[in-house]
Parts: C-alpha cells; structure tokens; sequence
C-alpha cells in the first residue's frame, strides 16, 4: 500500500496523520500515514529510506523545512519562492519533486472565511520563513498593498527585494507602523509564547479581519487581544493547517479533498 508520512522534531503534536487518514477516507484512496521523527543528522538518510521503500510522497515541518528545499531535485515556482518545502512527491519517474503549500492553505481559509483579499491592503506581522511561505500566494490574489513588519527591518526588506516584482509589497519596522489595513496577519510565534507582537493597538480596528497563523483550544493571545479591541472576525491557522494539507493530497493523489468537513472534525477534538 502506498505511505505517505509527515517528517519533523518534534513531531508527536502533528494534526497531519488525523487529517490526511480523514481525507483518505473521504475520497476513497487507498494509503498509509504515518508521523516520523529523524534525528537532525539522520534527516536526508530517513527521508532517502522512505523513498526508496514504499514512500510515495511526504509532508515537512520544522525543523526540516530548509533541508527538504534542498533534498527535492526539482522544485515549483511556488517553492524557489518560498525558499522552503513543506511536500514532497516521487514522480513515476522516480524523480522528488518539492513545493510549498503554506500560502495556498492560508489563501484558501481565508476565502473560505469570506475575507476577499482583491484590493485590500494587508500587514503581515514578522518576515521569518512563515511570512515568506505565503508572500507569493497573497500577491497572487491582487491586493492593494502588503506591508510586512518586523523587529529586524533588514529581513522585511529582504522579503520585499524577493517578491517586489509580484505586486505592491513594502517593509516596516513594527514601532513604526500606522494607517488602516482590512486584514492583519500574524506570522510570529509570539502566540506560542503568551506574547501579542509589539504593534500599536490603533491598527485594530472593528472591521480589520485579524488572522494568527498559530491556533489553540481557545483563542490565541494575538486574536484575544484583538478582539478586547474591538476586532469583528478573528482566525486561528487551524485552517490554514487543513488548507495546505489538502493542497499536499491533491498533489499526491490527483483529487482535491474537502476542507471544512476535516477542519470541523479537527475542530471538535482539538476542543
């Protein structure tokens, strides 16, 4: 039978075998998914063992990331920018290819959150691997504006110098940040620390959509604070966890899973 498997240190919290046996189910495949746990050093040689086993394709995550991107022999567009992979696929050919599905998955919760991206102005809040995982898929819908803030100023002007050719994109330094933005987007992990990032609480306002790539039980520190201000509609990533997951399965399998009937099952064991 054909494995499919999810690679990562640590990896025992991972929601991807529950999904991916979900969407197994759902759209009638035949396959195994497993959670695998290599050493730092043993990475490539376990990715190598799977591959020339049963493996037909897996799932990546931190801290691996990195490795994977440079493990694929060939990569897709959406990969090469963003400099990470997150799946990987053996062709008939035998040949490993490398994407990335982290901005398809968020663009597809938030299009199933009904927040319409065409023409919006969006502030993405950090500039590490996260925020450059979804850069080129919010470009891709037309918005008005990205303004990626951070700490370091220097790492969100080096994301800018990546996808400046893609759409109106500028950097800001977080205590510098002013003005209006319909969707606010938080890439950091502050959420996993109890932290909120550092930004004015004028940014937040009732008709701002805030969005955490982080997710939990309850609302994460970065969406309860938004919304004690007033925010409308705050998101967790949870669906942005089941969005790139079936954009993995459909690359794997050729069919394209149901989002929302895993995300609501995952929803209601998470709680």
């Amino acid at each position: 039978m054909d494995q499919y498997a999810v690679f990562g240190n640590p990896i025992k919290q991972s929601k991807s075998p529950f999904i991916h046996t979900l969407f197994a189910t759902q759209t009638s495949q035949q396959l195994v998914y497993r959670a695998i746990e290599p050493s730092n050093e043993d990475f490539k040689i376990t990715l190598r063992k799977f591959f020339a086993g049963e493996g037909k394709g897996c799932n990546v995550t931190m801290p691996y990331k990195e490795e994977a991107f440079q493990f694929a022999q060939q990569l897709t567009d959406r990969a090469t920018l963003a400099g990470a992979v997150n799946t990987l696929k053996l062709t008939d050919d035998n040949l490993i290819i490398g994407d990335n599905t982290d901005g398809a998955g968020l663009v597809l919760d938030l299009k199933n959150n009904h927040i319409d991206l065409a023409d919006a102005r969006i502030l993405l809040l950090g500039a590490g691997g996260a925020a450059r995982g979804v850069c080129g898929p919010l470009l891709a819908e037309s918005p008005k504006e990205i303004v990626i803030a951070n700490r370091t100023f220097s790492k969100a002007e080096t994301l800018v110098s990546i996808f400046k050719d893609l759409g109106n994109v500028g950097a800001c330094e977080l205590d510098n940040l002013s003005g209006e933005f319909d969707l606010i987007i938080n890439s950091t992990a502050a959420s996993l620390n109890g932290e909120v990032p550092a930004i004015s609480p004028l940014l937040i306002r009732p008709e701002t959509a805030i969005y955490d790539m982080m997710y939990s039980a309850q609302l994460t520190p970065f969406n309860a604070w938004a919304k004690q201000l007033g925010a409308r509609v705050t998101i967790d990533g949870l669906g942005m966890l089941v969005g790139q997951a079936a954009e993995s399965f459909a690359m794997w399998r050729g069919i394209k899973p149901g989002a929302k009937q895993v995300l609501n099952e995952l929803r209601h064991n998470l709680s």
